[in-house]
């Protein structure tokens, strides 16, 4: 038998009490003592690692992140580590040079804020790239950057009317100018090189590497999209499933094809109930319960669905109140029947028009279906009405927290707050208020949407800026900031719990999923939790990360 002791160290146990202990016993793999040294001094130890008084905690589990497209990003043209226009063209330039066999350039995760208004240019993409067709999705996955060989491989010119679910930036003339809004993106994604399974394999290994380095043991991949028996995430995963590679517990959120007609409701639901029932008969760490179904879109692009209309430059109300992928009826319709075939449903809803949506769906399916048990959740939540803070808890609706989001950056300075107005602007991300009214509260990064750092994200929860942010930085809302036991619980044990994987907290009888800080954030000022480090993580007891 293989047995650690952790001691000599604070241990943060995630439980609802929200426990402190100081050793730890493992025995292949499982819990099965927690307190202090007398707990341990009667186990015979293979190994002791002495904390030095640095915390344990829980491995953290991403409520909602795209893990596969991640590790795929950082494998091609990776721009999330960038911040200017001049640094993504050069980067992308270098990429290019480095692979002239490459029919396309790929990658993505620009900001916004690096561009006027957050359009860049074919113009400007043409100089660096003119030759091939460049596709470059921005950090948040909602709009993408292409040069002029791909408008024109795709067709699109001045008279290419705005598809339904999107938008064409455009000039003066009406001429397209290289920025592709929400269902846009697919007149040229769709004419993109699908990737193969190796690609897709590629990318979940670079991606649980890189995550397990960050901490996390677990995740919720929050688009798992299946098109007939090709290359897909889903093979990706079996595959790892079945080579023993997986080591991370992964529930995949099966995607809702959201130009699915109200008739068309139950053979889709169907066929999701057919490929979860053929993945549960494989056993083992990935497991598909849960469907993606997105309501909307996101602010920057005026996309998210609002109550009230978006604001003009001026400050004067448009007739823009940004798109719902979903009516509320046909949201109900989709709720009602995914809550009686068994399933969790995982809702994209950043507008506090697509919260409400969300809320009313649930609402229904407890109506129809009686209480479940079935965790659902909101994703985003980036306006929320007032009125709908309570209702969390009464639905049992679980919040999902991007908090990184939470903070002021040019993207939120000068593409939101503006056009939300104050009101609106002022009760941005309200975890303080679900937390205060008693909501279930799970974390995820959306990664490669923004950093999946779980610590940097726990940092602005707790203080409402980013840890590198620029000194004199305001809070965004700082009576929205959570407590730190309540964040970091949030971003384990409540996430654990919604993804419905078997970790999160520290218990006799748990799995051994453990991280290792290099220091203990509760013993210095909040101002300094995003500058704490992951020293080691285990899975089931078992070393996968280690930063020496």
């Amino acid at each position: 038998m293989s047995t650690t002791v952790f001691r000599n160290g604070a241990v943060f146990c995630a439980d609802a009490a929200r426990s402190v202990a100081s050793a730890v016993a493992v025995r292949d793999g499982v819990i099965v003592a927690v307190g202090g040294d007398a707990e341990v001094a009667s186990i015979r130890a293979g190994d002791v690692v002495d904390l030095h008084g640095r915390l344990l905690l829980p491995g953290f589990v991403d409520a909602h992140v795209h893990p596969v497209m991640g590790g795929l990003e950082r494998l091609r043209c990776d721009l999330s580590g960038l911040a200017t226009a001049d640094e993504y063209l050069a980067a992308i330039g270098g990429y290019a040079a480095a692979h002239p066999d490459r029919a396309w350039i790929l990658g993505g995760g620009w900001s916004m804020s690096a561009f006027p208004r957050g359009c860049p240019t074919a113009a400007v993409l043409d100089r660096t790239v003119p030759d091939r067709p460049v596709f470059l999705p921005n950090r948040d996955h909602h709009s993408a950057w292409v040069n002029t060989p791909a408008l024109e491989l795709a067709g699109i010119s001045a008279d290419t009317p705005d598809p339904a679910d999107g938008r064409i930036e455009r000039d003066e003339h009406g001429l397209p100018t290289g920025t592709l809004h929400e269902g846009a993106m697919a007149l040229v994604e769709r004419l993109v090189p699908a990737p193969a399974q190796a690609d897709f394999d590629a990318g979940l290994r670079e991606a649980q590497r890189h995550l397990h380095s960050l901490g996390v043991v677990g995740w919720q991949d929050a688009l798992v999209e299946v098109d007939g028996p090709g290359a897909s995430v889903h093979a990706a995963y079996l595959r790892a499933q079945r080579e023993g590679t997986l080591t991370a517990r992964v529930t995949g959120a099966l995607w809702w094809d959201r130009a699915c007609p109200p008739d068309g409701v139950a053979d889709q639901v169907a066929a999701l109930v057919k490929l979860r029932e053929e993945t549960a008969r494989l056993g083992g760490r990935y497991d598909v319960g849960t469907v993606k179904v997105m309501l909307d879109g996101v602010a920057e692009t005026f996309t998210a669905a609002m109550l009230e209309p978006y604001l003009d430059r001026c400050g004067h109300p448009t007739g823009n109140r940004g798109l719902s992928f979903l009516d509320a009826e046909l949201a109900k319709a989709v709720t009602i029947a995914l809550d009686a075939a068994g399933f969790q449903v995982h809702f994209h809803a950043l507008g506090d028009r697509a919260v409400r949506d969300a809320l009313d769906a649930i609402a229904a399916a407890r109506a129809a279906n009686g209480s479940s048990g079935r965790r659902h959740q909101l994703a985003h939540l980036q306006v929320v009405h007032p009125d709908d803070v309570p209702r969390f808890r009464r639905l049992g609706a679980t919040a999902n927290l991007q908090a990184l989001w939470a903070t002021h950056e040019p993207q939120m300075d000068e593409l939101t707050i503006p056009f939300l107005g104050d009101e609106r602007a002022a009760r941005q991300y309200p975890f303080g208020d679900l937390f205060r009214g008693g909501a279930t509260l799970a974390m995820g990064s959306d990664w490669p949407v923004s950093s999946p750092d779980p610590l940097a994200a726990v940092h602005v929860a707790v203080n409402r800026v980013g840890y590198d942010a620029p000194a004199g930085t305001p809070p965004l809302g700082a009576h929205q900031a959570l407590p730190l036991p309540v964040a970091l619980a949030a971003y384990t044990a409540g996430s654990a719990w919604v993804s419905r994987v078997d970790t999160g907290t520290i218990a006799v009888g748990r799995p051994a999923d453990l991280v290792v800080l290099d220091r203990d954030p509760f013993d210095g000022p909040v101002g300094e939790i995003g500058a704490a480090r992951v020293a080691r993580t285990y899975i089931d007891g078992r070393l996968v990360h280690d930063e020496r």
